[in-house]
């Protein structure tokens, strides 16, 4: 058979099959198999480059011709059969308007990226604005200019993240506090929500990465009944206004005097419990010298929160490592 012969043979059992097609599935595999990048009609086209010079003429004419026929019968097809399913034809019954729909399924934010948007907008309300600061740190900022001596022993290589001398991941977001002074003069109100490494085992309440949110206040006049103010008012914001806080007395290297602050916690057994959630304190003079800021004229506050300790405590979640898996059972409860 010639290759005339096979052009006009397939394009009268591509008009054959057409004409019997209802369905949409049908006519997609009907597409495939005439028009589609390996189709008959494709192959067809190829088939010329063998053919003797003196017949590519007509045959490429009668190629063309069988590949524009074609594609006008699918389009004519296609919207026939669009007609007949909006019409309530043959094959409208093969879809259900009446059937509950597939809902779409709509993500939303983890529930510590919640949390941080949540304490950035209650610190906002209270004038703080919100820095942010590199991952990876060097001595000076992790460190030497929050007054830690190179023998404190939070410097110890086994309780960080060195990466090479000099610089490693950082082990607290107060170094974005020492950022922000360097580069502003007073008065200074920030918080610095982000990431922390420190080598710790990984238990229900501990972890090799967590979130940390700092906050500093300076300014001329700044007193130790701001911070337990800004705190208590922080607490009540996030945990709710009947909430319970208290300050201990504690020793940080970059803050004195220094405190620890608690919230008081009520379980469903009646029992109650102070909780930890961090770190405070007046900004320790020589912090203020290592940014040349006059300590004389200055004063200012400084706090560290654990966002992982707030959110279980807030939504009473048992283990630490919940918050990291990929499981959404979980994750779609917040």
């Amino acid at each position: 058979m010639s290759l005339l012969d096979d052009i006009q043979a397939i394009r009268s059992a591509a008009t054959e099959a057409l004409g019997k097609i209802d369905i949409a599935d049908a006519l997609e595999a009907w597409r495939i198999k005439y028009l589609g990048t390996k189709g008959l009609v494709k192959s067809t086209m190829q088939r010329l480059k063998d053919a003797p010079r003196e017949e590519k003429p007509a045959l490429g004419k009668a190629a063309n011709q069988l590949k524009v026929a074609l594609t006008e019968a699918f389009e004519a097809h296609k919207k026939k059969l669009g007609a007949a399913l909006a019409g309530g034809g043959k094959t409208a019954a093969k879809l259900d308007v009446t059937l509950p729909g597939n809902r779409p399924k709509i993500g939303h934010s983890h529930i510590i990226s919640q949390t941080v948007s949540e304490i950035c907008e209650i610190c906002a309300r209270m004038g703080f604005e919100v820095a942010y600061g590199p991952e990876v740190e060097d001595e000076l900022h992790n460190f030497v200019a929050l007054n830690i001596p190179e023998s404190h022993p939070a410097r110890d290589p086994l309780d960080n993240f060195y990466l090479y001398p000099g610089a490693m991941l950082r082990s607290q977001t107060s170094t974005v506090q020492i950022r922000v002074m360097e580069n502003t003069e007073p008065p200074v109100r920030i918080i610095a929500p982000g990431r922390v490494y420190r080598p710790d085992t990984v238990d229900a309440t501990h972890s090799f990465m967590f979130h940390q949110v700092e906050g500093l206040y300076v300014d001329q006049g700044v007193t130790m009944s701001d911070l337990k103010t800004t705190l208590d008012q922080f607490c009540k914001a996030y945990f709710g206004g009947e909430v319970e806080t208290r300050f201990r007395p504690s020793f940080f290297p970059f803050t004195e005097p220094s405190a620890e602050i608690d919230v008081l916690f009520h379980y469903p057994d009646g029992s109650t419990r102070w909780i930890e959630l961090g770190g405070c304190g007046m900004v320790d003079p020589n912090v203020l010298k290592a940014v040349n800021y006059d300590p004389e004229k200055y004063t200012g506050f400084a706090f560290g929160l654990g966002i992982e300790r707030m959110v279980m405590r807030r939504h009473n979640i048992p283990d630490i490592r919940f918050l990291y898996e990929s499981d959404v059972r979980f994750l779609h409860q917040f």
